[in-house]
């Protein structure tokens, strides 16, 4: 790891979390994220030899460790269904100065791989769960995927270790609204945090309207009806989620709330895309390709310097400016980069 200056992008803003999609390809076709229509059975996913191979992904966080960067999350498409994935966790666990070392996943794999990865050095999981319900959570997921496997997989990463789990649920109005409070319930004294995510215009191909925006207030105050609720202040600088406590003890809940109230001004996330381009927004036009450098022989002085360059350049306010125009668009599709 090659140790230098911390860049600040054009607002201030340090680089301080890489999110790394390992795949573009997933098992789930989520209704807000890779819809079947247009993810179908001849879609073309990257091909293998344009993917980056672990040692090139050890090369950049490395780099990008040397620069600032202290948390690193594994995201996909489907983290799990990159075949080997344990190995590039010991290999990312082994780079000193990584303080948080997690994965993002639809935990569809997660049971028989929990103990595995654990033992590799990976500290924490998130998995997506949109409902309780099988009728409600497989129209969401679209493959008839059913909430008992979900539930085993947090099982098996909370009985190794790998916590505390958060559980990510994205909500639309008209599809999952009802599985707030049963969500809530669920989780209420376990220990594992649910963080309700306002449905976003990422990508373009997801249908996004403004009207399937359930609000973060809305989520707050439906659970607060039930269970009182008190803010509790942000743990660190772009600390992505509004945390709530209960007031009776039992634990928390979190809401993402870019569409409603953008926290922009607090972003330090680049994102690594599976076949090598870094964006510097989820709702991105363009990356900035590093595989062409990496595989013609650059050094990590010469990344390092590349990612200097496309941080202190940057000056993303999407969710701050959203407008008609931004949102019509062409962004990269979340399952390219990761949530």
């Amino acid at each position: 790891m090659t140790t230098t200056s911390t860049p600040l992008d054009t607002l201030g803003r340090p680089m301080r979390d890489l999110r790394i999609s390992v795949t573009d390809r997933c098992n789930f076709r989520c209704v807000y994220c890779m819809p079947k229509e247009v993810y179908g059975a001849d879609h073309a996913f990257l091909p293998r030899a344009q993917i980056l191979d672990f040692e090139e992904i050890e090369r950049i966080v490395g780099v990008a460790v040397g620069l600032g960067v202290r948390k690193v999350r594994l995201t996909g498409g489907e983290p799990l269904v990159r075949r080997n994935l344990e190995r590039l966790v010991e290999m990312l666990a082994a780079i000193e100065g990584i303080e948080d070392l997690t994965l993002t996943t639809n935990a569809s794999l997660l049971a028989p791989k929990a103990r595995i990865l654990a033992d590799a050095g990976l500290q924490r999981v998130t998995v997506s769960l949109d409902a309780l319900d099988d009728p409600t959570f497989q129209r969401m997921n679209d493959v008839g995927f059913p909430v008992s496997r979900v539930l085993d997989g947090i099982a098996a990463a909370e009985a190794v270790g790998l916590g505390p789990i958060k559980v990510n649920t994205v909500v639309r109005r008209g599809l999952n609204e009802h599985a707030i409070v049963d969500l809530a319930r669920h989780f209420r004294g376990s220990g594992t945090v649910v963080r309700f995510i306002e449905y976003m215009d990422v990508g373009s191909t997801n249908g996004w309207r403004l009207d399937d925006v359930v609000p973060a207030a809305e989520v707050v105050a439906c659970i607060d009806e039930r269970w009182p609720l008190e803010p509790v202040a942000e743990a660190y600088r772009g600390e992505v989620a509004q945390r709530y406590r209960y007031r009776d003890g039992s634990g928390e809940i979190g809401v993402i709330s870019s569409v409603t109230q953008p926290f922009c001004g607090d972003c330090t996330r680049a994102r690594l895309s599976a076949d090598g381009s870094i964006y510097t927004c989820l709702f991105a036009t363009v990356g900035h390709d590093l595989r062409a450098s990496l595989r013609a022989g650059a050094t990590d002085e010469d990344l390092a310097d590349m990612l200097r360059a496309i941080w202190t350049r940057r000056d993303d306010r999407y969710s701050d400016l959203r407008t008609l125009e931004t949102v019509a668009l062409p962004k990269v599709e979340m399952s390219f980069i990761g949530g």
